[in-house]
């Protein structure tokens, strides 16, 4: 058709020969479109059809994770310590972590209190044998020097002293230079790694050493208790107390997960972390887990009453936690406050009333390359 031709009556168009159109005198005006949602700024206004959520008040059996590793249960260390002054004659463990049974032989010990304190029982049985009182304090006083009563009785059955008095351990565990820390403390440098085999590195005390009454010899870790400490972030901080149950999955294979309580939660930050740490403690006889190995653990926590989002529902600006809360004909970002956070499940304290519903997933409505304004 070509506009250009005008007829005061209907007919047709003398150059393409098209029905002529009768022209309207006023243009008719359009209604229902509205502009302003597009002209707002992208940072604080998104135009979307993704799918959208309602907060929800219910309650939910909240779960904790946590990562830790094993550890040696300090209230089982004991130590090995000298009753009586003397000399090394023979010392019968070598390294450290060697592992030594209750009863077993450690050192051999020469000591002239011991052997004076050996001559008076026997001056006793030879010159006043019927004088009870006096050979049994003279007995209790060699085992309170350190002999067991297999040796005292040798001594009376021979009539005579031990020169070279035998030590034996009163401890199970692995063994360990006094006073040394944990096995692999972290201040170990990687350098002395590489250049000591900690399962060969000899002990302090050798042969010919002389020790003092009340020197502690050795230090003994009983490596069949042990605790899994467990580290807790803040956002499940407030949710943890003791009593709670745990399963603990060891990282060296699911298939042995247990179950233990939580017995005592530490009142500190340990050096260098932002993380309460709690302490599982556990029968290690069975399990057999290598101490310093990595656990993961699930606490059970009591269930808690609140109003709730699916987790994707909120992102992190920082500082800020924000939702997209769904307007006419879009989304708009809202600063909301958080409680705790429980699998995919995040509650929200503030800023969002029940009616309210948001975006399922609010990272699809971020811009990469701006910043998202909230208006308070």
């Amino acid at each position: 058709m070509h506009p250009e031709i005008l007829k005061d009556q209907p007919g047709q168009c003398p150059i393409c020969g098209m029905e002529l159109v009768k022209k309207e005198r006023n243009a008719g005006s359009i209604t229902g479109v509205q502009l302003e949602s597009l002209l707002k700024p992208t940072n604080q206004y998104v135009i979307s059809t993704i799918s959208v959520t309602a907060i929800k008040k219910e309650q939910i059996v909240t779960e904790i994770d946590a990562l830790g590793r094993v550890e040696y249960d300090t209230r089982m260390i004991g130590n090995i310590s000298a009753r009586i002054n003397g000399r090394i004659e023979k010392l019968y463990v070598r390294y450290k972590y060697q592992y030594i049974k209750k009863g077993q032989k450690i050192m051999d010990i020469y000591s002239p209190e011991l052997l004076t304190a050996q001559q008076n029982l026997l001056f006793i049985l030879k010159n006043d044998a019927d004088n009870a009182s006096l050979t049994e304090a003279a007995k209790q006083k060699l085992l309170l020097l350190g002999m067991n009563a297999e040796q005292v009785q040798k001594i009376i059955r021979t009539g005579d002293p031990i020169f070279s008095v035998s030590v034996y351990s009163n401890l199970s565990g692995h063994l360990h230079n006094a006073g040394d820390g944990l096995a692999m403390s972290p201040k170990t440098s990687s350098s002395s790694m590489s250049t000591i085999n900690l399962s060969t590195e000899l002990l302090n005390l050798k042969e010919g050493m002389y020790v003092q009454k009340g020197q502690n010899l050795f230090s003994v870790y009983n490596p069949s208790k042990a605790w899994a400490l467990l580290n807790i972030y803040t956002d499940g901080q407030a949710m943890i107390q003791k009593g709670q149950l745990v399963v603990i999955t060891p990282e060296s294979g699911s298939g042995r997960s247990f179950q233990g309580r939580i017995d005592f939660i530490e009142p500190f930050y340990r050096q260098g972390n932002r993380t309460t740490s709690v302490r599982v403690y556990f029968d290690n006889s069975s399990l057999r887990l290598p101490v310093g190995s990595q656990v993961r653990g699930v606490i059970i926590a009591h269930p808690a009453m609140g109003y709730w989002l699916p987790k994707e529902s909120v992102t992190s600006l920082g500082m800020d936690k924000i939702v997209f809360l769904k307007v006419i004909d879009g989304f708009k970002p809202k600063k909301v406050t958080i409680g705790i956070t429980t699998g995919n499940n995040i509650q929200i304290t503030g800023g969002l009333a029940e009616t309210d519903s948001v975006a399922t997933k609010a990272q699809f409505l971020i811009d990469s390359e701006s910043f998202i304004k909230v208006k308070e």
